[in-house]
């Protein structure tokens, strides 16, 4: 008798284990799904805003995957990158990356479409800014955009120029030896900087309008350099018909009188 107590008292220390242990898992499953239920519903009803700086708009965030897929869908739009078999990368050199594309950047399905559109030439991140009634900023518009706070904030200082997007110290930005995160990164997991914009330096070169022969400059620098390369000195011409996993791009808008 005494035996079966015992025998009777272990399986329901046992049972009792088994039903925490799955309903544990349970919880766990459940918290996951609704994570990613939250993260695909974000993804789905991002904006990329347009910060407004007087006589032209900013878009906040460099034009994401999400959004270049939505265009060229909507436009039967094919990428030089697509086209012609991958993207760049530098290697030994300019190597090219089969399968490299703005919709799979690294060869494959990205973390999320919040990531940056990268793989798109000048002229191809040109066409998607008219698309949107838009096109490429100046250098001057860039500049003023990326290193003057024009608006109010409790974080600036409204009218100084700061040596980096993120002010008088590279911090918050996606470049080696600040957050190192040695890819580019979905845009929304960044701060905010001067003029509550976010990457103006770091993470992804930005085409700019402004061209020399056959070149186009580029602004911003990449996740690949220091910060140093992130200050308004930093800039570079590129081929205006290369397509890399470190160029990006975002749109401004003129004033509607």
């Amino acid at each position: 008798m005494s035996f079966l107590k015992l025998l009777l008292g272990i399986l329901s220390t046992v049972f009792s284990a088994v039903v925490l242990i799955i309903l544990a898992i349970s919880l766990t499953i459940f918290l996951i799904f609704t994570n990613l239920q939250d993260a695909f519903s974000y993804e789905k009803q991002f904006v990329n805003q347009r910060v407004s700086l007087g006589q032209f708009a900013i878009n906040k965030y460099e034009i994401t995957i999400k959004e270049f897929k939505e265009y060229a869908k909507k436009n039967n739009v094919i990428t030089l990158a697509e086209k012609n078999g991958g993207g760049y990368e530098w290697g030994n050199g300019w190597e090219k990356r089969k399968g490299w594309n703005y919709k799979t950047p690294y060869g494959k399905k990205p973390g999320s479409d919040l990531e940056p559109a990268t793989h798109i030439n000048r002229f191809e991140a040109e066409k998607f800014c008219d698309s949107i009634g838009g096109r490429l900023p100046t250098f001057e518009e860039w500049k003023l955009a990326a290193y003057t706070q024009l608006l109010k904030s409790d974080k600036f200082v409204t009218g100084q120029t700061y040596t980096y997007p993120s002010g008088d110290k590279a911090e918050g930005i996606n470049a080696q030896g600040v957050l190192n995160y040695n890819k580019h990164v979905k845009v929304t997991s960044l701060p905010e900087g001067i003029n509550g914009l976010v990457a103006m330096g770091g993470n992804v070169w930005e085409w700019i309008d402004n061209q020399k022969e056959k070149e186009s400059l580029t602004a911003g620098s990449s996740w690949w350099y220091g910060a140093y390369k992130t200050q308004v000195s930093g800039v570079q011409y590129k081929p205006s018909n290369f397509y890399v996993i470190y160029i990006g791009f975002r749109c401004v808008y003129d004033k509607k009188n």
